[in-house]
């Protein structure tokens, strides 16, 4: 194996401290391209090209590597290249532009940006309730929380000023996601017309709370969404989870860094297309401006 290759997995421990068996998959990955490379390109992994990348996922495909394979292998690449390219050896990097349109593809009931605009506006209500619930629906989308961080969500990890929120995630880690200005707007308007109602004999400290003042559940966040699809004759394509692959999706298409896509989803592994690279708050905040659709 390459110097670069052993480095880069080095790199990965010390700054992330990955597991044995991620590292392990990263390694394999890297290992079945840099054979390729050298049998097939009569280069090595710092020479290669967009052009070679492609070839060795399609002799993986022709192989009959399935989809998840290909896919992982691909964001193995796309993590070692940025790396290179950011402190490595490369200026530019080969894989950069690479995507993996059939993951996209496998996402279930993943929405278009019209249908996605009348889930987020089926509330139009003044009701405290209906003033939550369009809130709610506008942050699932801007953010692309989890069901459960959504409704766990408390009052001080909302930076509305900063435009910004801080949620906790799977194994207690906690990220940073923005928020993008129509979100912002529902929320400032849920939290000065629609929650005082809510929480006049009770208040636990959720952003999202019932008429009680507590906490909502996740089966509360479903009915609502199924309830707002419901209203744009969308019932059977639409649960929250859907809203999260909306938000990856729309972001993507639009352009915007998959490393800070998957930051900004909390993923915590290589098998659901975590990327391992630091991206700090600010650029967190201007990838979300600049390309989601609501943002």
């Amino acid at each position: 194996m390459s110097r670069e290759i052993e480095t880069f997995l080095d790199q990965l421990i010390l700054s992330r401290g990955l597991s044995h068996n991620t590292r392990e998959a990263y390694r394999a990955d890297l290992e079945a391209l840099e054979n390729f490379l050298n049998k097939n390109c009569g280069r090595d992994v710092i020479s290669a090209t967009r052009k070679d990348i492609i070839d060795f996922l399609e002799s993986q495909q022709k192989n009959k590597f399935s989809p998840a394979t290909l896919e992982r292998r691909l964001v193995a690449i796309k993590v070692f290249y940025a790396w290179m390219a950011d402190e490595g050896p490369l200026q530019d990097d080969p894989a950069a532009p690479l995507t993996t349109p059939k993951q996209i593809k496998r996402l279930p009931d993943t929405l278009t940006e019209e249908q996605m605009r009348m889930i987020v506006t089926a509330f139009d209500g003044e009701t405290p309730l209906s003033l939550r619930n369009r809130a709610m629906l506008e942050l699932l989308y801007a953010s692309g929380l989890r069901a459960t961080e959504l409704v766990t969500l408390k009052l001080d990890e909302l930076h509305l000023n900063e435009a910004f929120l801080r949620c906790t995630g799977k194994g207690n880690k906690q990220r940073v996601v923005p928020i993008g200005d129509k979100a912002a707007e529902a929320i400032k308007e849920y939290l000065e017309k629609g929650r005082p109602a809510l929480a006049m004999r009770y208040d636990d400290g959720s952003l999202f709370i019932s008429n009680r003042g507590e906490h909502l559940t996740r089966i509360t966040l479903w009915n609502i969404v199924q309830e707002a699809a419901a209203k744009c004759g969308l019932k059977d394509k639409v649960h929250p989870h859907t809203l999260r692959h909306c938000f990856a999706t729309h972001l993507l298409s639009h352009g915007a860094n998959i490393r800070a896509i998957q930051e900004m989803l909390g993923h915590a592994n290589i098998a659901t297309t975590q990327i391992y690279t630091h991206v700090d708050t600010d650029k967190l905040l201007e990838t979300h401006r600049r390309f989601h659709p609501r943002g």
